[in-house]
């Protein structure tokens, strides 16, 4: 199972500069990087990136993220997981790009 996360352009374009991230805005003032799983990423990106153009997704394996990897009630109770540490390049199992279609997002082959 992979989780997901996404980032605007220039978000993604710093995150490759430095090799790692603290994360989005958003990230920063919770104090955790924000990730979600295949069943929550199209919620995610319709309620926070809806009208974004230029968005990247990120596959990441939840084993290989260690104890910084937790996982939070959050939207309706559920489950979503929250890293407790910056993002690294090398935690990156894939990245493609987010493109925005007619209908919203297009996600690729099965990350829903």
């Amino acid at each position: 199972m992979m989780i997901y996360k996404i980032f605007r352009a220039d978000e993604w374009a710093a995150f490759e500069a430095a090799g790692e991230t603290t994360g989005a805005p958003i990230d920063l003032e919770d104090g955790y990087i924000h990730i979600s799983t295949g069943a929550q990423v199209a919620e995610t990106v319709f309620k926070y990136f809806s009208k974004v153009e230029g968005l990247k997704i990120l596959a990441l394996d939840p084993d290989t993220l260690g104890e910084a990897l937790k996982w939070e009630p959050s939207r309706g109770g559920d489950l979503f997981p929250h890293l407790y540490r910056a993002l690294k390049m090398e935690d990156i199992v894939w990245v493609k790009p987010l493109p925005h279609g007619v209908d919203g997002h297009v996600f690729p082959d099965g990350v829903l």
